[in-house]
């Protein structure tokens, strides 16, 4: 595998307002009745090398985001640009050179191994799909692939039950990395995982960052997690982007009432230190029949009455252009 030159100068990855609906059926007849709305009207940018990390509550519709921009699931709208290309543009024969460069880390390190597989017929099955190699070459790159993610080549004969999950995980990687991608979705790749794993992975997941010049949309549920990994974050609230600035901004400086829960929610390291845990009250609201006003009005600790009737847009906070939030109730 040859390393790739890092490119900062622009963007490699953007985002126009992307919506993806899905239809309500009822009825013998199937008819539509209604609309779930997993994603609506979410727009950022990733520069070439670096990481974006998405995050947000069970069912917020950061996964759904992720698979939309590789056109796994079908956009209702909006527009993806992958290097210049707008990929719900492209013919067939176009996304096929497109999957190269753009690939996926699943959550399940398990159930996205096929179990009567062998090792390096995982990692090695995009090699032969897309002709880059077979026979002896594809065995060579299988087993260089496998000790970059930290295994032995002499695992390639086995299947993924005789690993741990952390093994399998980093077989996904592996196999990500099989075509030597630009981008990489990392859709809850530790999640799934216990603590003690989660930060080799992550440490792995930026050593190939360095060494390949990748650049990630990583996925996850809790915001300790993507602290290290990522440049910047985009908080993720009933399909919309609540927040986004940059890793240490945001972290030292919340804006969003939800975010401010999100981080109260981290345990500290210190037990002497004083914290306060912001606790939300109810459920998240369904996205089929969303709250007037701002979307998470009726759990904030902040609302005022404002909230429950004018929509807030992503603006700036603060002064600072790179630091933007929806809510009428901060500065």
């Amino acid at each position: 595998m040859n390393a790739k030159s890092e490119n900062t100068n622009g963007s490699l990855v953007k985002v126009e307002n992307l919506k993806t609906h899905f239809p309500i059926r009822k009825g013998i007849f199937s008819k539509i009745t209604g609309w779930v709305k997993a994603v609506d009207g979410v727009s950022f940018e990733i520069a070439a090398g670096q990481t974006l990390g998405l995050v947000g509550e069970s069912g917020c519709g950061k996964t759904t985001v992720g698979r939309t921009l590789l056109r796994l699931i079908p956009a209702a709208d909006g527009k993806v640009i992958f290097d210049g290309k707008e990929v719900f543009q492209l013919a067939s024969s176009e996304l096929r050179t497109l999957r190269r460069n753009m690939q996926l880390i699943f959550q399940d390190p398990f159930g996205s191994l096929n179990p009567r597989m062998t090792v390096g017929n995982i990692v090695g099955e995009s090699l032969t799909v897309h002709g880059i190699a077979k026979g002896q070459q594809r065995r060579a790159m299988v087993a260089e692939l496998l000790e970059k993610v930290g295994l032995s080549k002499t695992y390639v004969n086995r299947y993924p039950h005789e690993f741990s999950g952390g093994q399998r995980q980093r077989i996904g990687i592996a196999r990500a990395l099989a075509l030597n991608p630009k981008f990489i979705v990392c859709d809850e790749p530790v999640s799934a995982l216990d603590v003690s794993i989660q930060s080799q992975i992550i440490n792995l997941l930026m050593d190939l960052q360095k060494e390949f010049g990748l650049t990630y949309l990583f996925i996850a549920h809790d915001l300790a997690v993507v602290e290290h990994i990522s440049d910047s974050v985009a908080v993720m609230y009933l399909g919309k982007i609540v927040e986004h600035a940059r890793a240490e901004e945001l972290y030292k400086n919340p804006k969003h009432p939800y975010t401010m829960a999100l981080l109260s929610a981290i345990p500290q390291p210190v037990p002497d230190r004083k914290h306060q845990r912001i606790m939300l009250r109810g459920e998240v609201p369904s996205p089929v029949n969303p709250p007037s006003g701002c979307p998470f009005h009726p759990r904030c600790h902040m609302a005022i009455d404002r909230c429950s009737r004018d929509v807030p847009q992503l603006e700036p906070k603060g002064g600072n252009p790179q630091h933007a939030a929806c809510c009428w109730v901060t500065k």
